[in-house]
């Protein structure tokens, strides 16, 4: 067994207003085999920034509510909401509330996508 605690892991924090703790992954706690697993804590007024990956992805929210675009479709999401993103579909999820939106997302097949690298250099916002 494998077991680690999310709060345990200090994350990154990102320039668009949000820290992403990578539970497992490539750059997780946990290298595991096939996907990728994180939680998102996403403070009022930022977002998760649109981008595309090669990657099928879900976001589901566990507190707050907020905007998700998946391509040309913007709908409002809250707690409880699961929202699967295809393969090479630009998304986004922005915090539109006025307390933190927690989020989980799980990605496969398991890597490091570019969009975090570009977030931190500033060509992503």
């Amino acid at each position: 067994m494998q077991k680690v605690n999310i709060f345990d892991i200090e994350g990154m924090e990102f320039p668009a207003g949000r820290r992403t703790r990578v539970i497992l992954g490539d750059n997780g706690a946990i290298n595991g085999e096939y996907f990728c697993q994180g939680y998102v804590v996403i403070y009022p007024g930022g977002s998760v920034p649109q981008h595309a990956h090669e990657t099928v992805e879900s976001y589901t929210v566990l507190r707050g509510q907020g905007l998700m675009t998946v391509a040309d479709e913007t709908q409002p999401v809250r707690e409880g909401d699961l929202v699967y993103m295809e393969r090479g579909k630009p998304h986004s999820l922005t915090n539109t509330g006025d307390s933190d939106l927690h989020m989980m997302f799980v990605y496969a097949p398991k890597m490091v996508v570019d969009h975090w690298a570009q977030e931190q250099s500033g060509t992503l916002r």
